[in-house]
C-alpha cells in the first residue's frame, strides 16, 4: 500500500496530527462525560427514563443547531468559530464541575448543562468536518475521515474506561474537570494553526440563504436523502444499546461504575478494530451487503443483551458490536464525505449530523421509556426487530454506486452580459433557457432534463418547469427561479460539478442547437 493511500497518510501532514491529536483527547473527555452524567443519574434518580435521556440531551442539540452551524462554518472563518467554541465549552465545563465537586448537582441541572455543552458539539461538528480538506490533500480524504472514525472509536474504548476507574477512586467532578480541560487543548491547538492563504471564505452568503440553499440541496438530491435513509433505519434501533447499556451493567449484571466502563470500553476497542478493517471488507463486498452484514450482527447482540446475565458474555459480544456500528457509519460518513461539493460541504454533513444526533436521541428516549413500562429484554427485543426490519429495507432501497460521479467543482456557464447592473441581492431572477428540440426528440429531451431540473434546484433554483413552445413548433423552453442574482452567480462560478455537466451535456446532446438564454430581472429589485 502506497504512503498516499494508506489510512495513516493523513497524519504525515503536522497541521492535521496536532489537531486531530486534540480531538482525540476532546472526544475522550466527551466519553468520560457522558459516563459520569449517566452513573450520577443512576446514583440520584434511579429511573430508567432520566438515565437515557443523557444521550438525548448530549445529541438534541444537534438537530436543532446543526443546519445553522453548519452555515456559520461557510460563511465565517472556521478556524476563529472553533476556538470561540471551545472557550465557551471550558467555561460552561468548569461550571458543571465546581457544582460537582461541591454536590450541588440536581438531575434536572445536569440535565440542561449537558444540553449546553451538546449545542457546543453541535457547532464543533461541521466546522471542524469541513477544515479537513484544508488541511489534507484531497486524494487522502476518505483516509482522513477513516481517521475521525478511529478518533471517535478510540475515545469510546479509553473515555469510559478512565471514567469508570476515576469515578470509583475520586468522584464524578474530576470527571468533568477532565473533559473541561480538553476542550482548552483543543482551543490552544486551534490557536497555534495558522491556515495558508486563501483557506478563509470567500464572498460570503448571507444566513438564512445559506441555511435555506443547504436545506434545498439536500432536498433535491436523492443520493443524499438515500444516505441520511439508511444511517436513520440503523441509527434507531442501534441506540438502544448506548441508552439501556448504563442498565444492564447496573441492573442486569450487577455492575458498578467500573464495569460499566469496560463494557463501553469493548464496543470502542471493536470499533476501532472495524475501523482498521474496513478497507479490507469493502474490497470483498460491496457497500450494500456490508450493511446488511453489520445490521444483522447487530440484531444478532442486541438479542443476546436482551437475555444474557453473565458479564464475560456480555463482554465478549460487545466486541463486534462496536465492529458492526463502525462498518455501517464510517461508511454512510465517507459517502457523505466524497458525495458532497465543497461549497456545501459544511451543510451537508451538518444535515447527516441532525439525522445521526436525532436517530439517537429519539431512539434513545424511546428505549428509556419502553425499558421502564416493559422491561430490558422487551426493550432489547423491540430493537431486535426494527433493525432486521431495516435490513430488509436494503432490497428496496439500497445506498447508490456514485464512485464515477465527478464532484469536483465545473465552472462551464458563460458569463452572463447584461446591460442592467444589478445588485447582488436583486431578485427574484428569471432565467429563459429556450431550445431548437425535434418532434421526434421531445420526449426524450423531457426525460433528460429531469436531472437537469435536480441539478438547478440542488445548487440555487426554487422553481423550475419545462414547457412547449405555443408559437414555435419544435422549441421547448426551460423556465427557472433564483431568489437573487448573487445565487444566480454562484451558480456560474463554483456551485456546479463535472457530474451536473455531464447531466446538462447528455440533454443538450438531444437538441439541435444551442439554447437561447434571457435573465429577467424583478422590476421591484
Amino acid at each position: 500500500m502506497s504512503v498516499e493511500s494508506s489510512a495513516w497518510a493523513p497524519l504525515r501532514v503536522a497541521a492535521f496530527r496536532s489537531l486531530w491529536l486534540a480531538l482525540l483527547a476532546s472526544n475522550i473527555g466527551t466519553w468520560m462525560q457522558t459516563v459520569g452524567a449517566q452513573w450520577l443519574l443512576v446514583e440520584k434518580s434511579g429511573t430508567d427514563t432520566l438515565v437515557a435521556v443523557v444521550q438525548t440531551a448530549s445529541t438534541l442539540p444537534i438537530v436543532l443547531l446543526a443546519l445553522p452551524a453548519g452555515a456559520l462554518a461557510d460563511i465565517f472563518d472556521r478556524r476563529r468559530l472553533l476556538i470561540a467554541v471551545q472557550v465557551f465549552l471550558t467555561g460552561v465545563g468548569a461550571l458543571l464541575t465546581t457544582l460537582t465537586v461541591f454536590d450541588h448537582m440536581p438531575p434536572t441541572l445536569l440535565l440542561t448543562l449537558t444540553f449546553v455543552l451538546g449545542a457546543g458539539q453541535a457547532v464543533t461538528a461541521p466546522a471542524w468536518q469541513s477544515v479537513i480538506p484544508e488541511l489534507v490533500p484531497r486524494p487522502q480524504l476518505a483516509s482522513a475521515s477513516a481517521l475521525g472514525a478511529i478518533s471517535m472509536n478510540l475515545a469510546r474504548a479509553v473515555g469510559p474506561a478512565i471514567a469508570g476507574l476515576l469515578i470509583a477512586r475520586a468522584g464524578t467532578g474530576v470527571v468533568f474537570g477532565l473533559n473541561t480541560l480538553s476542550f482548552a487543548v483543543f482551543a490552544l491547538v486551534l490557536w497555534r494553526w495558522r491556515p495558508g492563504p486563501g483557506s478563509g471564505p470567500g464572498v460570503p452568503e448571507r444566513f438564512a440563504a445559506a441555511v435555506r440553499a443547504g436545506g434545498r440541496y439536500v432536498r433535491h438530491s436523492p443520493v443524499v436523502r438515500r444516505i441520511l435513509l439508511r444511517a436513520g433505519l440503523f441509527l434507531i434501533p442501534g441506540s438502544a444499546l448506548w441508552a439501556l447499556l448504563p442498565l444492564v451493567a447496573s441492573r442486569g449484571l450487577g455492575l458498578g461504575s467500573g464495569g460499566y466502563g469496560v463494557l463501553l470500553g469493548a464496543v470502542g476497542v471493536g470499533a476501532v478494530a472495524g475501523a482498521l478493517l474496513l478497507p479490507r471488507l469493502r474490497s470483498r463486498w460491496s457497500l450494500n451487503r456490508l450493511l446488511l452484514i453489520a445490521s444483522v450482527l447487530f440484531a444478532g447482540i442486541l438479542a443476546v443483551l436482551a437475555t444474557s446475565h453473565v458479564p464475560a458474555v456480555v463482554v465478549v459480544v460487545l466486541l463486534p458490536a462496536g465492529v458492526a456500528w463502525v462498518m455501517v457509519l464510517s461508511s454512510v460518513n465517507a459517502a457523505m464525505q466524497l458525495f458532497l461539493p465543497n461549497w456545501v460541504r459544511a451543510r451537508g454533513l451538518a444535515i447527516y449530523q441532525i439525522v445521526f444526533a436525532g436517530a439517537q436521541a429519539a431512539g434513545a428516549l424511546a428505549w428509556g421509556v419502553l425499558s421502564d413500562v416493559a422491561g430490558l429484554a422487551t426493550a432489547h427485543l423491540t430493537a431486535v426487530v426494527m433493525m432486521l426490519a431495516g435490513a430488509v429495507t436494503l432490497r428496496w432501497w439500497p445506498l447508490r454506486d456514485t464512485a464515477g460521479l465527478d464532484r469536483d467543482p465545473a465552472v462551464y456557464w458563460p458569463e452572463p452580459h447584461l446591460e442592467l447592473d444589478p445588485d447582488g441581492h436583486d431578485g427574484p431572477v428569471v432565467v429563459i433557457a429556450s431550445y431548437p428540440v425535434s418532434p421526434d426528440r421531445e420526449e426524450a429531451f423531457a426525460e433528460a432534463m429531469e436531472g437537469v431540473r435536480r441539478s438547478r434546484m440542488r445548487t440555487g433554483a426554487v422553481r423550475w418547469g419545462l414547457f412547449h413552445d405555443g408559437e414555435r413548433t419544435g422549441r421547448m423552453v426551460e423556465v427557472y427561479v433564483v431568489p437573487t442574482w448573487d445565487e444566480h452567480l454562484r451558480q456560474h462560478t463554483g456551485r456546479l460539478t463535472g457530474a451536473d455537466r455531464d447531466t446538462e451535456e447528455r440533454a443538450l446532446a438531444l437538441a439541435d442547437g444551442p439554447a437561447e438564454v434571457t435573465h429577467l430581472l424583478s422590476a421591484r429589485g
